[in-house]
């Protein structure tokens, strides 16, 4: 595939994620007017999160293997146009219920894009430039987050909360239609080299211990699921955390909030610049870099809420917009740096199931719990905790790096 067609390839991945989270993330500026209409709690609200990825979390390893075997551009396409009808569906929804099964389905939709989306970057761009092009297509992940609360919460306060539910679905659905006709790339047949130089057909044993013999891979999902935890929380709870300290309209606590998220669209690409260009001078930069983003992040965290108000608070809270997602696209470039060229969606999916086990479906919860027991502001002062053992996961990922480099 040519430079021009793989540019435009990303760009449209980049827009197709950005109203995944778009999607995803529009009801937390809702969640006062749906506490009004249906008397639901924090923990309730939490868990319309929380059910997004549920879903993510047990269809996305079965999805995977279909985008590796069958067609990435083909499944994108579906999945993108699932999500967004199940996202116009919430608009209809009546009590919470049919809300969570709502929610669910925009999981189920959005399952496999992560996935399909790493394989095809990585199959279109070559591996030096990975990271860099992963953070740059991972910045449409706060892009999308900061429209999709800033949005949300104008037009609920302005219209009510059915409203942005539909707003947010239409362009999903454009651009399913659009990615159905780009070309794929090719199969990668899995095999390996044997003693003798030839090439074999992978068996799944041989498949299995990609994954199971790999401690890279474990430290770095792991670590991977201690930070989605921290980003999860904030982009959760931040538009509440404003409305009820800072004593703001939702509308101006979601443009607040969404102001700190949107400025991970310098954080992320910043991350994968700064990783590759490492990585010329220190091979396990990859695991380095965002080990020392985590320290940092949960450093500024525990400044932030623990010692901070008002404008002050606002400040550092602006600087973890910039450093809470520099792990990211090392993180993900890692993923697929260490495993066979024919694994790269499964690996991630593998990333993605251990992300929201731990990280992205406990978070909207946990948070939730703790602030309808001790209040929002003391709920939020746990996150330094997971960046500090996200660092130093990564930090020991990196010494095995090296060696569980994958070399054709």
């Amino acid at each position: 595939m040519g430079k021009k067609q793989s540019w435009k390839v990303f760009w449209l991945l980049f827009l197709l994620y950005m109203f995944d989270y778009m999607d995803r993330m529009v009801i937390v500026s809702l969640f006062p007017f749906l506490q009004q209409d249906m008397g639901l709690t924090d923990a309730q609200c939490g868990f319309l999160v929380s059910a997004v990825y549920w879903s993510i979390l047990i269809f996305s390893f079965p999805v995977s293997i279909l985008v590796d075997r069958w067609s990435r551009t083909k499944s994108i396409s579906i999945m993108a146009a699932l999500w967004s009808m199940a996202t116009l569906a919430c608009a209809f929804t009546k009590n919470f219920s049919q809300l969570i099964i709502t929610r669910a389905a925009i999981g189920i939709g959005e399952a496999g894009y992560a996935p399909g989306g790493t394989a095809m970057l990585s199959a279109n761009f070559p591996r030096k430039q990975r990271a860099r092009i992963l953070g740059l297509w991972n910045a449409s992940i706060p892009l999308g987050s900061a429209l999709g609360i800033g949005i949300g919460g104008y037009v609920a306060h302005h219209f009510g909360w059915r409203h942005a539910f539909g707003l947010v679905a239409f362009p999903g659905l454009i651009l399913a239609l659009m990615f159905y006709f780009v070309k794929d790339y090719k199969t990668i047949q899995l095999t390996k080299k044997e003693k003798t130089g030839k090439q074999i057909k992978m068996q799944f044993i041989d498949m299995a211990r990609q994954f199971t013999h790999n401690k890279t891979l474990l430290c770095n999902n792991l670590a991977f699921a201690l930070n989605v935890f921290i980003t999860t929380s904030l982009l959760t709870w931040l538009p509440t955390y404003f409305h009820r300290f800072d004593n703001l309209a939702m509308d101006k606590a979601g443009m607040k909030a969404g102001s700190i998220m949107v400025l991970a669209i310098i954080g992320a690409p910043l991350g994968g610049y700064l990783s590759d260009q490492w990585l010329k001078k220190r091979e396990n930069a990859r695991l380095l870099f965002p080990a020392i983003s985590s320290i940092l992040t949960g450093i500024l965290l525990y400044i932030a809420f623990a010692f901070l108000q008002g404008n002050a608070q606002y400040m550092v809270l602006f600087l973890i917009g910039i450093t809470a997602v520099g792990f990211v696209p090392s993180g993900v470039a890692v993923t697929q740096d260490v495993v066979h060229p024919g694994l790269c969606a499964v690996s991630l999916s593998l990333n993605i199931i251990i992300q929201h086990l731990l990280g992205s479906s406990l978070a909207p919860i946990v948070i939730g719990r703790l602030s309808d027991a001790y209040g929002l502001d003391t709920a939020l002062t746990i996150l330094p905790v997971f960046a500090f053992l996200a660092g130093i996961l990564l930090f020991i990922g990196s010494f095995f790096y090296k060696k569980d480099l994958y070399v054709e």
